[in-house]
């Protein structure tokens, strides 16, 4: 959903969602369904730099609170939500550069078996606390040199332009 930055920014400018003092959408839990679902490792190839830490710089979470890597132009740094049917809530505190644009949430898991146990799969889930898209530009901004970080943080300015021109 390319649209989805600016389809939610003219939505909060129409008063169908508000803002909450976090600059995301509605703190208030919103149903999202049929959400594309991956798993990730830190052990992947691909991984293995960053090792167990997030793109915030904290360690992944695997508890009842778990890591979760999205588009943060789609679902910003801080945003939590549930999963119909688990009993994890999940954070997004991670970003991959496979993910921007395309609207999937990948999910931390401690192992490639339970990585590959997950695989991918489509669910709903209830966001219970929208993140700051004005954190993860202040997050994304320095390291905008990798160019699906460019990417995201044009995404939310674009989508903070048309918001503000209408």
């Amino acid at each position: 959903m390319k649209f989805f930055p600016a389809f939610l920014a003219a939505l909060v400018m129409l008063g169908c969602v508000s803002c909450s003092t976090t600059d995301g959408p509605n703190p208030h839990a919103s149903r999202i369904s049929s959400v594309k679902t991956t798993a990730y490792t830190e052990t992947e190839k691909d991984h293995l730099v960053h090792g167990r830490s997030t793109a915030v710089g904290t360690p992944l979470k695997y508890g009842k609170l778990r890591s979760a890597a999205a588009d943060w132009s789609v679902y910003p740094v801080g945003t939590r939500f549930q999963i119909d049917g688990e009993p994890y809530t999940y954070e997004v505190d991670d970003y991959g550069s496979a993910l921007v644009g395309t609207n999937t949430i990948d999910l931390y898991k401690p192992d490639k078996r339970e990585m590959a146990r997950w695989g991918a799969r489509n669910v709903n889930i209830k966001v219970v606390k929208w993140g700051s898209f004005r954190r993860s530009l202040a997050i994304m901004k320095p390291r905008t040199n990798n160019n699906y970080i460019q990417r995201m943080v044009e995404r939310i300015q674009r989508s903070w332009k048309s918001a503000s021109a209408g």
